[in-house]
């Protein structure tokens, strides 16, 4: 039985996600992403509570332009920057020539983990104060 919960919260946490974000071209994958992390999670567990809320939550985005809305769009955004950049390291900086003819690197400063410690921790409060379980 616990297996089909587990599906059931996968299906309704997606459709309304996908709603949420219009299934506009990056925010479906990033969704999708998102869950497929979460739900492979070896830690993880379900709290049915948590998920039905989150459903509202989500529903509530795509219902309407309004807080709800906003978040769910910085969030999906925000995602969707850090694992391009995380690609953009990967493949190395790309280099640019500034105005004296010097090489210099693109972008001149990488973001790294420790400017988005704020953001997990405000999404973290978001999560405790509401009963919800957005990543």
């Amino acid at each position: 039985m616990a297996d089909l919960e587990l599906i059931h919260a996968y299906r309704h946490l997606l459709r309304a996600g996908l709603r949420a974000v219009q299934f506009s071209k990056p925010g479906r994958f990033v969704i999708r992403d998102k869950l497929r992390a979460g739900f492979r999670d070896p830690d993880g567990i379900l709290d049915a509570d948590r998920v039905r809320r989150t459903t509202w939550f989500l529903n509530g985005a795509a219902q309407a332009r309004q807080i709800e809305h906003r978040i769910v769009k910085n969030i999906v955004m925000v995602s969707f920057a850090r694992k391009r950049e995380a690609n953009r390291m990967a493949w190395g900086l790309q280099v640019k020539m500034d105005a004296q003819g010097q090489r210099k690197p693109y972008p001149p400063e990488s973001v790294t983990g420790h400017e988005f410690e704020a953001y997990e921790r405000t999404i973290a409060l978001l999560n405790d104060s509401m009963g919800l379980c957005l990543r």
